[in-house]
């Protein structure tokens, strides 16, 4: 399966580590674009100009990583597509010109379900997405998110627990069935 990943879904850590780490896996193919990546680098700014800076890196090593992820819709499929929000036509003409699946969204409300079947495609959430994934490998999603688990410990003054974890990236039924 092919998903075109938003960057609300990009930018939390955590949930892009543990949506990553499974495309890594192979258990579905991330794309985005390149607007899509630059809207995660900019949204960093509010954290200081070093988030920024870092943000980039992580994005390198992503585009890196994962060579055929990038997507660059024509203008004419833009000019044709239509969403609630104009500002959001790029992600699903980055979708559409990827033959993408679904797209991966925190954003259900500017994503209408009919207008993204027209286009042959679906909207996922990410805590749906990966209870699905979930469902299909459950050892390999667990291994991943223990994983994630481990280095947010290594990293952060308080200890987590998965289902914390989880929750603060906005995945809290995913951290339920791990727990």
């Amino acid at each position: 399966m092919k998903v075109l990943i938003d960057a609300c879904v990009l930018y939390p850590t955590v949930m892009r580590e543990v949506l990553i780490g499974c495309a890594a896996e192979g258990l579905f193919a991330p794309c985005w674009s390149p607007r899509i990546l630059e809207e995660w680098a900019r949204a960093t700014v509010k954290l200081g100009p070093e988030a920024e800076v870092f943000a980039r890196g992580e994005i390198a090593a992503l585009q890196a990583r994962f060579p055929r992820a990038s997507v660059v819709p024509d203008d004419g499929l833009l000019r044709r597509l239509w969403l609630p929000d104009a500002d959001d036509i790029h992600v699903l003409a980055a979708a559409v010109a990827g033959h993408c699946d679904a797209i991966l969204t925190l954003n259900a409300k500017d994503f209408p379900g009919n207008l993204l079947a027209d286009e042959d495609l679906f909207r996922a959430d990410p805590d749906g997405f990966m209870l699905r994934m979930h469902d299909e490998a459950p050892q390999v999603v667990a291994r991943i998110c223990d994983n994630v688990l481990r280095e947010a410990n290594r990293l952060s003054p308080q200890p987590w627990t998965i289902r914390a974890l989880m929750k603060k990236a906005r995945m809290p039924r995913l951290g339920k069935r791990l727990m």
